[in-house]
């Protein structure tokens, strides 16, 4: 963990998912700014990923740069996107114990 970033994406605006999240994570891992970058999908952005063709095309143009993608398997569930998801081929799992070890453990995370 000590040289991931880890992005914590909840805001489903698309202007502030392409001009910040998506900008920074792919030019992090572009430019080996950090040896892993992580998108954490989580709430709203569920809905934004499962629905969004243009956000797919971005998920998919920073998975080439090398960033890694996971969603909270609970939102998705309650949101109704775990299929979307699944097929996108992101990572679902429960990310509340992890998100509190990165935290408690002073990890590099953005929250957006």
């Amino acid at each position: 963990m000590k040289d991931s970033l880890y992005i914590l994406w909840t805001n489903a605006d698309p202007i502030t998912s392409e001009h910040m999240v998506f900008m920074y994570a792919t030019n992090a891992a572009k430019m080996k700014w950090f040896d892993k970058v992580t998108v954490i999908i989580w709430g709203a952005t569920s809905k934004l990923v499962a629905e969004d063709g243009d956000i797919q095309d971005l998920i998919e143009a920073a998975r080439e740069a090398g960033v890694e993608f996971s969603a909270c398997i609970s939102c998705a569930n309650k949101l109704g996107t775990f299929e979307a998801i699944t097929n996108l081929d992101i990572e679902l799992k429960g990310w509340g114990v992890p998100l509190t070890e990165i935290i408690k453990s002073d990890g590099k995370l953005i929250t957006v």
